[in-house]
């Protein structure tokens, strides 16, 4: 019997989770052995998940969880440097050369585990089959939009918090917004075709926010773009990958521009591939501007959990366009899963 161990969480921040109560219970139903941690942060209550009759364990005992198990979590491991022996579903970030990516495949070989990385879970066509991407482009705005607002008020963007729902986030830009008394910036976002330029409009619209929406006809020339340097926000929904044209050069930080608020929204600044070039690093809930420029001022926003500002709708999202696949892990050869392990296979062997 497969069994699918779900485990809580140990990311600052993170209270997002990848399958709800219902899919745990059509789980059951389909025969697998599923065991749920206790979470102290997860935004959605252990209650419903031991109503299903499911096994419930303790937060953060996965590692003596039995050897056959599949591990299923969203966000890193904690880097402890210990050997990887698990079956393991998350979101890796190892394969674009990233560093710390880098010791999680080392971390793997060395314990003879396997991550099947939700990144690259896709269809046969290539399609990832499930994404936080809607409400990453959401929550994504909304973080730059408050950095656009501190600096009218000759601030540095302080921290950010979540929120029980998109009308409280709504609610409490809306004020910070109105309190700026300078008219509303204009926006563009770049992939405003996909699910996170979708959501990242989206925010942008209901507060009234300008926005000008390009996807891959006009980026299709390669650059240079002025035409982000002539908007207030540029907010980034492309993921870096081999080809990308670079929308943010170097030179842009002392080039005459209204651009002073960067939302890096697909946040891989450590890639060779990043699209946007006058930062390094991300940035994180507590600190969530990186002041790269005083003048002309320029901030960049890239908090890489975004969703979690919104972590029930986030989560109900992303737990319904997973079930389909999760319900598949009885083939782990096959489909989705092969097509993950095999891409795995290949990059642990390179390290």
């Amino acid at each position: 019997m497969t069994h699918i161990w779900v485990r809580a969480e140990q990311r600052p921040n993170e209270e997002r989770v990848g399958i709800t109560p219902d899919g745990v219970a059509a789980l059951l139903a389909a025969g697998f052995e599923v065991t749920v941690e206790e979470s102290s942060v997860r935004a959605i209550p252990i209650g419903g998940y031991r109503a299903t009759g499911c096994a419930i364990a303790a937060e953060n005992s996965w590692p003596d969880a039995p050897r056959d198990a599949i591990i299923f979590g969203l966000k890193e491991l904690p880097e402890d440097g210990t050997p990887l022996v698990h079956r393991h579903i998350l979101f890796g970030h190892a394969y674009k050369g990233q560093p710390a990516g880098q010791d999680l495949l080392r971390r793997f070989k060395a314990g003879g585990g396997a991550l099947y990385d939700i990144e690259y879970l896709v269809d046969e066509a290539g399609r990832r089959v499930a994404a936080f991407g809607y409400w990453a482009g959401y929550a994504g705005a909304a973080v730059a939009l408050k950095c656009w607002a501190a600096q009218q008020g000759g601030r540095v963007a302080g921290p950010v918090t979540n929120y029980p729902g998109k009308q409280a986030l709504l609610d409490d830009l809306g004020k910070d917004l109105a309190t700026t008394g300078v008219p509303l910036p204009r926006a563009l976002v770049i992939g405003a075709l996909g699910r996170v330029g979708t959501g990242a409009s989206d925010l942008c619209e209901a507060l009234g926010v300008t926005v000008t929406k390009w996807d891959m006809a006009e980026t299709a020339s390669g650059g240079p773009f002025p035409e982000v340097l002539a908007h207030e926000i540029f907010l980034n929904c492309i993921l870096a990958r081999p080809g990308c044209p670079v929308f943010v050069p170097q030179s842009a930080l002392h080039a005459k521009r209204a651009l002073s608020v960067i939302g890096d929204i697909a946040c891989d600044p450590t890639s060779d591939f990043s699209p946007i070039k006058v930062y390094d690093r991300a940035t994180d809930w507590a600190a969530p501007a990186l002041r790269v420029c005083e003048d002309p001022l320029l901030d960049v926003t890239a908090i890489d959990n975004l969703p979690s500002l919104l972590p029930v709708e986030s989560s109900e999202d992303f737990a319904g366009l997973l079930l389909p696949s999760l319900l598949t892990l009885n083939r782990l050869d096959a489909g989705v899963w092969g097509r993950a392990k095999r891409l795995f296979d290949g990059h642990v062997a390179q390290v």
